[in-house]
């Protein structure tokens, strides 16, 4: 019963993946007259990658999503984080859902083959309980990577700041004391730092706009706030300076609250293996009183 069953849902599988690779379904007319009329808006500073072999191989059965709500506002912002597309991010949950789907199916075939025989019902539970977490999992590690970005452009930021000050404190503008900190940093960071100066220059328009924009597109409220001290502070060098300053030394503060939050939080969790441990040593002490009384009663 249950080779007859997976193998109709592999060439069912494979005939709906050959039409859909063949014959993609066209956009609305409401949608075609909407990427008309949109407005263009400022060109993002973070780039989008395309997506893996994961991605090429999900992306047919990905455009069956594609007039849905997945993955979600909050996954769509720390995808843009990752620089990961969301029809990547679709296919590749796809492509996960599919394969959750065929190894325990295919584990299943070869149990039945060597003559242990599995409920049909049992199997395809299985099969459909590993498709449903093979396609939450993408999301999940999405949230996780996209806030190590976001802690990591937080430490950049506090660096780039006090590097500026010291720019601008050997009589530097502010413009060319933005460029000189973010020239000296490494790392993706202050990458995107730098190139959202360089997308100033560019456009021609103040590197506080840019910033600005790299901290929407980013969610990381610091970059906003030193866009908006930039804004303020115009170019009266004396403010700039003590502005960036005070900003750097309450990003180091949050820095530092952060990790003593992270380390009592892995004290915590360390707990609960050593009171595992101490139950089991007490067990283990007190199973042969309880057995010698259990053989008197």
């Amino acid at each position: 019963m249950i080779l007859p069953l997976l193998l109709g849902a592999g060439v069912g599988a494979g005939l709906t993946l050959i039409v859909y690779g063949l014959r993609p379904p066209k956009p609305s007319l409401a949608a075609d007259m909407a990427s008309q009329r949109a407005v263009a808006g400022p060109a993002r500073i973070l780039t989008q990658a395309d997506g893996g072999w994961a991605a090429r191989f999900g992306s047919p059965l990905a455009r069956l999503l594609e007039g849905t709500s997945l993955p979600g506002v909050k996954v769509t912002r720390d995808l843009a984080v990752l620089e990961r597309s969301v029809a990547a991010h679709l296919a590749e949950k796809c492509a996960g859902a599919l394969a959750g789907l065929l190894v325990p199916s295919v584990f299943t075939l070869v149990l039945t083959v060597a003559g242990i025989r599995l409920p049909w019902i049992a199997a395809l539970w299985f099969a459909l309980v590993c498709a449903g977490a093979a396609f939450l999992v993408p999301d999940y590690d999405v949230k996780a990577k996209a806030q190590t970005r976001r802690v990591e452009v937080r430490h950049a930021l506090s660096a780039f700041l006090d590097l500026t000050v010291v720019t601008l404190s050997g009589g530097a503008g502010v413009e060319s004391a933005l460029t000189q900190a973010a020239d000296t940093g490494e790392g993706w960071a202050m990458t995107q730092i730098r190139r959202a100066i360089t997308a100033a220059e560019t456009l021609r328009v103040p590197a506080a706009e840019t910033l600005g924009q790299l901290g929407e597109e980013l969610d990381v409220p610091a970059l906003g706030e030193l866009s908006a001290s930039l804004t303020l502070a115009g170019t009266e060098g004396a403010r700039v300076r003590a502005s960036l300053a005070a900003k750097a030394a309450s990003l180091r503060a949050h820095a530092l609250s952060e990790a003593d939050a992270a380390s009592q939080s892995a004290t915590e969790r360390l707990s609960l293996p050593t009171m595992l441990m101490v139950l089991g040593f007490l067990c283990f002490l007190g199973y042969p009183a309880m057995a010698h009384i259990a053989a008197a009663m």
